[in-house]
């Protein structure tokens, strides 16, 4: 019967009604202090609602043969996200060790590495092709340096905290028999994380693909420079191949890469 009674004490009570009227009510009031505040109304989008049918009818039926001309640029994209996956997740390898507070337990070396990964991580990546295309001039190369920082800071972030949750066993047997700091790493963490590493890289990739698509409408190269080009001389149909064009080659290698993260 004391079983009973204790266990019965350590059921959690669920929640009230009272504090879930109270959550939605709060809920409600920000989302509609939110759309007074930047002047969002479902008015506007009925007034609106007209010329975005206009819109959509400019775009039927799609320029079909501008494939031809947009292939080069799609290719192009996909390099860019190639490159930047790949350098960035390389350098994200170094800085989530060092974030990783079970590798480094020392704050005075995983602090300033999570201080690095916030700061990368707030700036978004088109802002970072902005300001790259404003150093090195229009082309591929301010993509790829923008996708390498998003690639770092968002498979950094996702791989120590992998890293902090691996099973300390291993590393606790290893530093028993005497191995040192690499060794420790080498065998006792890399070996527990590298699968998730794999995954991170292929969703980063995924990611970094739609990114890419639109890094051109700032001259960072890519199949978003005909995006900018094709909706400022108003050729709509030609948008609306784009559209599609980087529709299905987003949804294949979101397949292709969901079908090899499962396998993982």
């Amino acid at each position: 019967m004391n079983d009973v009674t204790i266990y019965s004490k350590s059921i959690p009570k669920p929640p009230s009604k009272l504090k879930h009227m109270l959550t939605v009510i709060l809920v409600i009031l920000l989302l509609w202090g939110s759309s007074v505040q930047v002047d969002a109304s479902f008015s506007k989008l009925v007034v609106g609602f007209p010329n975005m049918m206009d819109l959509l009818k400019e775009m039927v039926p799609p320029d079909w043969s501008y494939f031809q001309v947009i292939t080069t640029a799609m290719l192009d994209t996909i390099r860019m996200a190639i490159i930047g996956t790949t350098l960035g997740a390389i350098l994200a390898i170094p800085l989530a060790l060092f974030a990783a507070s079970n590798v480094f337990t020392s704050a005075f070396l995983y602090g300033p590495a999570r201080l690095v990964l916030n700061f990368i991580r707030t700036i978004p990546d088109l802002l970072l092709a902005a300001i790259f295309v404003a150093i090195f001039g229009i082309g591929p190369l301010p993509g790829i340096l923008a996708l390498t920082f998003f690639s770092i800071g968002l498979v950094a972030k996702l791989l120590y905290e992998s890293m902090e949750s691996i099973d300390p066993g291993p590393l606790e047997a290893m530093t028993a028999v005497g191995a040192n700091k690499v060794q420790w790493i080498v065998y006792g963490v890399i070996p527990q994380v590298k699968a998730h590493f794999v995954s991170y890289v292929l969703y980063t990739f995924e990611v970094n693909v739609r990114a890419a698509a639109v890094l051109g409408l700032v001259g960072a190269g890519g199949i978003g420079l005909y995006y900018d080009r094709t909706l400022g001389f108003l050729q709509y149909q030609q948008t609306a191949s784009i559209i599609i064009y980087t529709l299905v080659v987003v949804l294949l290698i979101d397949y292709v890469s969901t079908l090899l993260r499962e396998k993982l």
